[in-house]
């Protein structure tokens, strides 16, 4: 069954004037109202909250294996990419599904004590955290690869396509790539931050 990933855009002042302890709840809450409002997954969520909307990812069944799978595509083509493609896709998918040392992710220490930290090594609280002041590089940075994608179907079919843990083509994996574009964008244009509960 795997990992499944909820990804919000929210508002970090009013995460922020929650304890630290009740912000993943806040949030989890939220989603269940969602659920339960008869609107399923929604963008916006069908309840109307002012301060968080779920990103409803259409190329994916909702777990994170599909993102981490084109976050491992990703390593394994950069070193085959132009490097000013790399440089901006590098700092694009860093912190959402990429990260060069993976010991630098945010979510692993709960984003650097935004949340909490997670109750053990096995079990992270957040997938993935992404504050409202790192997203309009994230924005740049897409902005600059985007019309680019398509240099990167070389580096693909050599490294990735028909292995197992790849994404199965390359049409996926730029699909998952732009859904990560759209989500940043919106959040970006709100002034507000990302954050991935499993």
């Amino acid at each position: 069954m795997g990992l499944c990933l909820t990804l919000f855009i929210a508002d970090w002042k009013h995460l922020g004037a929650l304890p630290v302890g009740d912000r993943i709840r806040a949030l989890d809450e939220e989603y269940q109202k969602g659920e339960t409002a008869g609107g399923g997954r929604a963008w916006p969520p069908a309840h109307g909250a002012a301060w968080c909307a779920e990103y409803d990812f259409r190329s994916t069944t909702g777990t994170f294996g599909p993102h981490a799978r084109a976050g491992d595509a990703w390593d394994d083509m950069r070193p085959l990419v132009d490097a000013s493609v790399r440089e901006a896709m590098d700092a694009f998918l860093a912190g959402l599904i990429w990260d060069e040392d993976p010991a630098d992710d945010p979510a692993r220490s709960g984003g650097g004590g935004f949340f909490p930290p997670p109750a053990d090594r096995w079990h992270s609280s957040v997938l993935v955290v992404c504050p409202p002041g790192a997203l309009p590089g994230k924005v740049r940075a897409w902005a600059r690869v985007e019309s680019r994608l398509d240099e990167l179907r070389e580096a693909f079919a050599a490294e990735c396509e028909g292995w197992a843990g790849r994404p199965a083509t390359f049409e996926h994996f730029t699909a998952r790539v732009r859904e990560w574009g759209e989500v940043t964008t919106e959040a970006a244009r709100r002034a507000w931050g990302l954050v991935g509960l499993p």
